[in-house]
């Protein structure tokens, strides 16, 4: 495996599908560049048959590409146009998660993990491969069959399986697609758990904005085989035109650090560059850094300040922009927390989106540079 020592951390390629014969799946040509961080959660997000499996793929050396080009922190794993000197699919270091688990059903979830260790590149110490089974949760499931686990269980053991491999890339598509909410919400800690304990980069393919919204710290945008759009998820997400799935919301995230537990009303307050939000108490340790997603829907906006309604959560704001909303009824208002205004906001400060009717538009006289008070009624905390 050639390693250049001069490369920046970091995920570096690019491939190229020519357009497939008329019928085919996915009806376009795959041509992206990828300039990934090296490390934490990289959200890969878009309709389906955006390409998103596909790019997985050709990462993988699973799809063939002769002319594409791979570089994973500073190792080739692909050079255009010469196979000699690129890895093929067995050799690259990398773990793939599928959809559907796909154990072996005549072994044991121990069996399983005992499959991949052997095949590992390197030796797994007892020591590691302890943690691995800690960090997935799954020490009370290894005597059993893979029948005998939920899909959630399943998976689960399939995530560790990968890691056994001692992965320098892992992969990740649509691991929760095939579950229940209730499996899913079963396992995202779990998920939340590895973003947190693994130095490694990890590609998340999903079109759940749920999960993107907990795992990802950088996004990819793709649709008909391109990358549209890229960068921050926080703030890639809170833009206008995010491409919201039918059934969700726009909405923005929001990074807060737990300040204070309030066990009294089962609240805890957390504090931002925008001010404070007071939240239900999910068990959260003063100091740790939560992200929050606040709804444009869950937004409404006053005069003056309303101490006797029963939303906690209020913030004076500066009125940012207007634009039109989908809905030829409303607007969506971009606003900057006053103290944030009177900071002068850089890029990466807080901004809220809230989504009124243009009626209330008029009849409050709302236009940029007007000073409101933002009524958030609702906030879901998302990691």
């Amino acid at each position: 495996m050639a390693l250049d020592s001069n490369a920046a951390k970091g995920i570096r390629g690019h491939f190229y599908l020519p357009r497939p014969s008329e019928g085919a799946r996915e009806p376009f040509a795959l041509d992206v560049q990828l300039d990934l961080p090296g490390s934490g959660v990289t959200g890969v997000f878009g309709p389906s048959g955006s390409g998103k499996t596909t790019l997985l793929r050709c990462i993988a050396g699973l799809q063939a590409c002769d002319n594409g080009s791979l570089t994973v922190n500073g190792q080739h794993w692909q050079i255009a146009g010469d196979r000699r000197n690129s890895l093929a699919v067995h050799q690259r270091p990398l773990g793939f998660v599928f959809q559907q688990p796909s154990l072996f059903p005549h072994l044991s979830a121990a069996g399983n993990l005992a499959f991949a260790r052997k095949r590992a590149a390197q030796d797994v110490s007892e020591a590691e491969f302890a943690d691995i089974i800690e960090l997935m949760g799954i020490g009370h499931l290894l005597t059993q069959r893979p029948d005998a686990l939920s899909g959630g269980e399943q998976q689960r053991v399939a995530i560790a399986r990968a890691l056994l491999i001692n992965p320098r890339l892992l992969l990740m598509d649509e691991p929760l697609a095939s579950l229940d909410p209730m499996r899913k919400r079963e396992i995202l800690p779990y998920l939340e758990k590895l973003h947190r304990a693994l130095d490694i980069p990890i590609l998340y393919v999903s079109h759940s904005v749920e999960e993107i919204a907990r795992l990802a710290d950088y996004l990819l945008l793709m649709d008909e085989g391109k990358i549209v759009s890229e960068g921050n998820a926080a703030s890639l997400m809170s833009r206008e035109d995010f491409p919201v799935p039918q059934g969700d919301d726009l909405g923005v995230l929001v990074e807060a650090e737990i300040a204070q537990r309030d066990v009294q009303w089962k609240l805890v307050r957390g504090t931002f560059d925008g001010g404070d939000l007071w939240l239900r108490d999910g068990g959260e340790t003063v100091g740790e850094t939560i992200r929050i997603r606040i709804l444009a829907r869950d937004i409404s906006l006053t005069l003056t300040e309303d101490r006797r309604s029963s939303i906690l959560n209020r913030l004076p704001v500066v009125v940012q922009e207007i634009s039109p909303d989908r809905d030829p009824a409303m607007v969506l208002v971009r606003l900057v927390p006053q103290s944030v205004s009177e900071g002068n906001a850089s890029s990466t400060a807080t901004r809220l989106i809230a989504r009124i009717t243009r009626r209330s538009l008029h009849q409050l006289s709302i236009v940029a540079g007007s000073k409101l008070w933002a009524q958030i009624k609702s906030v879901a905390i998302v990691r």
